[in-house]
């Protein structure tokens, strides 16, 4: 125990409280003591041999010396969000994966391998839910041999910052090699509102708005793949595309394109992209509000997508339509992979 300033600090949290969310202070290595201490907030991920590992919402992994440490507490789950639809995490998880499928699939315990020709991390990384069955070391080796066998590199899918998320996997995965590449996060919002920011206008059927006629087709046309981008397999790239429970493909005509999944009460969207001469027109707006509106007449009632956490111009984007951050994701790839 000591006195800092006048405030008690206690150390509060022992290795028993491995898996819970902690709040730690700890002291700086002398040569960083501009200020004295530093504060962490995670999940405690292990407690052995003298170090603490916390392993944060954003992924990054802690290791914080027990002889450093000033004080620390259990704290509760962060607070239920004010905004938006209430989600679990594992619902979300299966919700995105049937939105986006691959072309193969394997079980490993409570485990999914998909691969799909190396088409997006997605569709060619392991899905971690549920349990292995089997020792992670063992399950490891039988991931990369899979993906080996396909000339991929071996990914899995992990999420971290909300209740029930991954956030032991993701410290087990550092500890043995494994990198982090990217990060994503997974939002959510109420659907009704995003189908009212832009009005319609019935133009020979098509959905209109911010001045842009919207069409929409099951169809994933040779316009949308081109102005999608990432494709070198045309063939692959609309077997997964087209893929879900039901599907929507958006185009503004050599303007702007999105994608939407209908499944229950979420809408997915995603691929929303606008040609670098047409941004800041209104024309994602009007994307995300067509095809909210097809949502909507098929009996969804919230939504969801998912943004790069290093991309600044979408997640502002997203803000201003009232999606909260509900995870993260990483795509964490084995090393020599």
């Amino acid at each position: 125990m000591e006195i800092t300033g006048g405030a008690l600090l206690e150390i509060r949290i022992t290795p028993a409280d491995v898996g819970k969310r902690v709040s730690v202070r700890s002291l700086l290595p002398a040569r960083d003591r501009g200020a004295a201490f530093t504060d962490t907030l995670g999940v405690l991920t292990s407690w052995t041999s003298g170090v603490l590992v916390i392993t944060r919402k954003s992924g990054e992994t802690v290791r914080i010396a027990e002889s450093s440490l000033v004080a620390g507490k259990v704290v509760p789950p962060a607070p239920a969000r004010r905004r938006g639809p209430a989600a679990g995490f594992e619902e979300l998880a299966r919700a995105g994966a049937r939105a986006w499928q691959p072309l193969e699939s394997e079980p490993l315990g409570g485990w999914t391998l998909r691969a799909a020709a190396g088409f997006t991390r997605r569709a060619n990384s392991v899905l971690p839910l549920g349990d292995l069955g089997i020792p992670l070391d063992e399950a490891l080796a039988r991931v990369t041999a899979w993906y080996a066998e396909r000339g991929l590199p071996a990914y899995v899918q992990t999420s971290t910052g909300a209740a029930d998320t991954q956030e032991a996997l993701c410290a087990a995965l550092e500890e043995r090699g494994w990198v982090r590449e990217v990060s994503t996060e997974v939002r959510i919002a109420s659907l009704a509102p995003i189908a009212d920011l832009v009005e319609p206008v019935d133009v020979s059927g098509a959905a209109s708005g911010a001045g842009a006629e919207v069409l929409l087709s099951r169809e994933c046309g040779e316009e949308w793949l081109a102005r999608y981008g990432k494709v070198s397999d045309p063939d692959v790239a609309r077997r997964v595309l087209s893929a879900g429970p039901s599907v929507w493909f958006a185009t503004v005509p050599g303007k702007a394109i999105g994608r939407l999944v209908v499944d229950g009460r979420w809408a997915g969207f995603g691929a929303v992209e606008v040609a670098p001469e047409h941004r800041r027109e209104g024309l994602a707006t009007a994307v995300m509000a067509a095809l909210a509106r097809q949502a909507l007449a098929e009996g969804a009632s919230a939504a969801w997508l998912q943004v790069e956490t290093g991309n600044g111009g979408a997640r502002g984007l997203y803000d201003g339509m009232g999606f909260v951050t509900h995870h993260l994701y990483h795509h964490v790839r084995a090393a020599g992979s």
